[in-house]
């Protein structure tokens, strides 16, 4: 089972390392919901840690239909991001109307290379997640992050848990092509749940109530929470 910790600052990367997480999502202002941390935290969160760093690659805040100068720009940030020896980059586009954009997202995958690309939760606003999967795929991504895709309604699943049965219908259809990266409210008190539902083998959490963060306020996690969390999983 593969933990990945998201985080926006390096204390908080510091204590998930320390806490025993497999790997780092660095970003920065989760308050609305992460956009890419600057080149200097990279830097030294780099040097700071010993597991896996993964970074997000969003230019900013609000939807993920971008323009073509938002592309290039994305492009210059992987590059930096790879000059920092990072692991990884967590991207993601969208068409204006929710499709996987594969043209552009293939782009950024190609630029990250030898790095290994996660697709984000954008994946949740694809408004037909099977098709949606494909897509990721053929655009060359190891990973999806996801709580479960759309709903039939077209809404997105509130939590994880809640898109228990369409998050193992995603495992059962990516069948080895692309790893399943469940995340979502998940939490020490629910993740044991979520793994022996969905048959995932990597989950990813913030550990933080997201309501309760203030804009330039960031939350700094403890290395016991991340333990807690771990211990969870392993039935410790």
């Amino acid at each position: 089972m593969i933990v990945e910790i998201c985080v926006d600052s390096l204390d908080s990367a510091i204590a998930a390392d320390r806490g025993g997480a497999d790997r780092v999502e660095l970003c920065a202002q989760l308050e609305v919901g992460g956009v890419t941390p600057s080149a200097t935290l990279v830097r030294d969160v780099r040097s700071a840690i010993k597991c896996k760093l993964h970074v997000l690659i969003r230019v900013r805040a609000g939807d993920f239909a971008y323009t073509g100068a938002e592309v290039a720009t994305m492009l210059r940030q992987i590059e930096v991001m790879k000059s920092h020896g990072v692991d990884g980059v967590v991207i993601g586009v969208l068409d204006r109307n929710r499709r996987i954009d594969i043209a552009d997202t293939h782009e950024l995958v190609r630029r990250a290379r030898p790095l290994t690309a996660t697709f984000h939760r954008a994946f949740d606003q694809a408004p037909n997640s099977d098709r949606a999967l494909n897509d990721v795929i053929v655009a060359g991504c190891e990973r999806v992050l996801t709580t479960g895709g759309t709903k039939p309604d077209g809404t997105e699943y509130a939590s994880a848990i809640e898109g228990a049965d369409r998050l193992r219908a995603l495992v059962k259809a990516g069948n080895g092509r692309i790893a399943v990266l469940a995340g979502g409210g998940i939490r020490a008190g629910n993740v044991a749940e979520l793994i022996a539902r969905t048959g995932v083998t990597e989950v990813h959490s913030s550990l933080i109530d997201y309501s309760a963060l203030k804009p330039g306020s960031p939350f700094v996690l403890n290395e016991t929470q991340v333990r807690e969390f771990i211990s969870a999983i392993r039935g410790q």
